[in-house]
């Protein structure tokens, strides 16, 4: 086998450039395999120089069905390699792999790709290959049992592949159109409205405390007595709460309904929302 056909052999297994290619045959004196692990860790080399950068870029992939679905984030430095044939293909794989772990990243990181190669291996490759820093970033995934998932993408890169994603999963005994509506409906207003929780006594301490002191620092300067502040305080934490909290928002479909309301409006015994999750890049 000629110089050129291994170079060509070797392009094919590593996805590697024509120049590096052609120097590891060199330096390994016409040997695949040892030219293939001189790749291998030239590849690691270069991966890791890229891994200080920063990647606020990329997709979020979401792979299910109304039972059990996932969400994955990738990122990487640029719109532009979001787009990436390599990346998006990389990205679809990894999102059916993310699904079969059930968003265990560390088994996920050790799992063979169709390749044969591990998605660690994998990543450190598209790495050297693209030439930008590519992470694994956020996952979940909504395993629903009897209950009914729903997702949504907006701003769709390709795909199941977009910027942002949201699933909601309902508890229901019904599976008709008017459930699939509100579903989809529903997944599409945390979409746009952003809640960070199902009721307003559920949203975290940490994120009520931190809200306080801002409402706090804010007022300080009014220069009203103390008492009024104390107030004011308490009813701009209350809008807080009922702003973000998903049952109370107001229902983008018809914003002078809240959420519970729709959900009564319907009538349908049992019907309740048991989980959701929203993932954008960047945020």
């Amino acid at each position: 086998m000629s110089d050129l056909e291994k170079i060509k052999k070797l392009r094919q297994s590593t996805g590697a450039g024509f120049k590096d290619c052609s120097s590891a045959i060199k330096e390994s004196n016409g040997d695949l395999e040892k030219a293939s692990e001189i790749l291998r860790v030239k590849g690691i080399s270069k991966a890791s120089k890229k891994m200080s950068r920063e990647a606020k870029e990329g997709v979020v992939a979401i792979s299910g069905n109304d039972n059990i679905t996932s969400l994955i984030e990738v990122n990487c430095e640029t719109d532009f390699v979001a787009k990436n044939d390599d990346f998006v293909y990389f990205v679809k794989e990894l999102s059916e792999i993310n699904l079969q772990c059930k968003s265990d990243i560390e088994q996920l990181k050790k799992t063979k790709m169709k390749n044969g190669m591990t998605v660690d291996e994998n990543l450190i490759a598209i790495i050297a290959k693209i030439g930008e820093k590519i992470t694994l970033g956020r996952s979940k995934t909504i395993e629903s049992g009897s209950n009914l998932n729903f997702s949504y993408l907006h701003t769709v890169v390709k795909d199941n592949l977009s910027k942002l994603a949201v699933i909601v999963s309902l508890n229901t005994n019904q599976k008709n159109d008017k459930i699939k509506l509100f579903g989809k409906q529903l997944a599409m207003h945390v979409a746009a409205s952003n809640p960070i929780a199902l009721n307003s006594e559920d949203i975290d301490e940490d994120i009520i405390k931190k809200e306080q002191e801002l409402i706090t620092e804010e007022l300080k300067s009014s220069g009203k007595p103390d008492e009024i502040i104390k107030k004011i305080s308490l009813g701009k934490l209350n809008k807080f709460k009922e702003e973000n909290s998903l049952l109370n928002q107001p229902w983008v479909m018809e914003p002078k309904k809240k959420v519970k309301e729709i959900i009564k409006d319907m009538n349908i015994d049992g019907l309740k929302i048991d989980n959701f999750y929203r993932l954008k890049i960047g945020e």
